[in-house]
């Protein structure tokens, strides 16, 4: 359906653009109006443009056969010129065209710069189509990694939380099922409610709070986690799954290490269409989490910024006597 659509709105470009160029060719301020020898050359012209631009320039010129194209091209312009000769001639002696010297000045002067407009324009028409075409593809494939790079949250969640489900199951510990539930709200979260490019900030937020109550849980009365939430308009969008990236990686970098005094520091704003997240947790260090703290998930929720967020976002990642910060702010939109 979108190929007719295309070719039809061609169809009527070719149509008025042939109807100027002709009106062009047609006007004499001396002579005005149109004759018929006038109408029989334009149509030898439009059937040599249409035969280089539908037959030879798809064939050779797209295909980079650049002298195939220039000698065949050459052979038509020199057609048209022999079959108009033959015509001033013969059908139309008397005509002014006929009394004008010619072969190359009607050549250079009348026929080219006519097939080079009608030419040149479907050249830029084809030009403008492969362009919407590279477009469409990057998009395509833009929003395929996009859609990778989630999908790749799922498990890395799944793997952090899964070992710690499995200690507490071990040590028949009561708050289990209670840590099963909210893994389940906050998967049905992600697996449901994330499907769409954007979310309402306040409903990302809220996915937040329930994802820090899962950590709580988890770390018992081994520290103190503090998250501060400023005034949120819920007009305002954002891409799901990026801020709980950091959190899940405060909450793993400080639990791999210490078995107390953990402290984890969240906080969100909006200043002037800029959120504002703060993450900070302490931690010791401990080399063989190193990898899994800032591999898949750090990496990808930049690459996700990046793709989502081209210049629109800061993100700032410190570590330094034995505290993490991150810092982003992100330019969002409303609804």
């Amino acid at each position: 359906m979108n190929r007719i659509l295309i070719s039809r709105k061609e169809l009527f470009f070719q149509v008025v653009l042939h109807i100027i160029v002709f009106l062009f060719y047609s006007f004499d301020r001396n002579d005005p109006g149109i004759t018929y020898d006038q109408i029989i050359f334009f149509l030898i012209y439009t059937v040599a443009s249409a035969l280089i631009t539908y037959y030879l320039m798809p064939r050779y010129l797209y295909k980079k056969k650049y002298w195939a194209f220039s000698g065949l091209a050459l052979f038509v312009f020199l057609t048209v010129i022999m079959i108009e000769e033959l015509l001033e001639t013969v059908l139309f002696p008397g005509t002014v065209r006929a009394s004008i010297v010619p072969g190359i000045y009607y050549a250079f002067f009348d026929i080219l710069p006519i097939l080079a407009i009608l030419a040149g324009f479907k050249f830029a028409w084809d030009a403008i189509g492969s362009q919407q075409e590279v477009e469409k593809l990057r998009s395509s494939i833009q929003e395929s990694e996009l859609q990778f790079l989630k999908s790749q949250i799922n498990p890395h969640f799944l793997f952090n939380n899964l070992n710690n489900l499995y200690s507490y199951a071990l040590d028949g510990s009561s708050k289990t099922p209670e840590i099963i539930l909210e893994m389940s709200g906050v998967l049905r979260y992600m697996l449901y409610e994330c499907k769409e490019k954007y979310v309402p900030l306040k409903k990302e937020i809220e996915q937040l709070n329930n994802f820090i109550k899962l950590y709580k849980l988890q770390i018992e009365e081994r520290g103190l986690v503090n998250f501060k939430e400023g005034h949120i308009d819920p007009n305002y969008r954002i891409a799901p799954l990026i801020l709980v990236v950091f959190i899940e990686n405060a909450f793993k970098h400080s639990q791999s290490g210490q078995s107390k005094n953990i402290k984890i520091d969240i906080e969100v704003s909006i200043e002037d269409d800029l959120l504002m997240f703060v993450c900070k947790n302490n931690f010791e260090s401990v080399e063989s989490m190193d990898t899994v703290a800032k591999g898949i998930g750090l990496k990808n929720v930049k690459k996700r910024l990046e793709l989502l967020y081209p210049n629109m976002h800061k993100l700032d990642i410190n570590e330094q006597e034995r505290q993490f910060s991150v810092f982003l702010t992100m330019q969002l939109e409303k609804f």
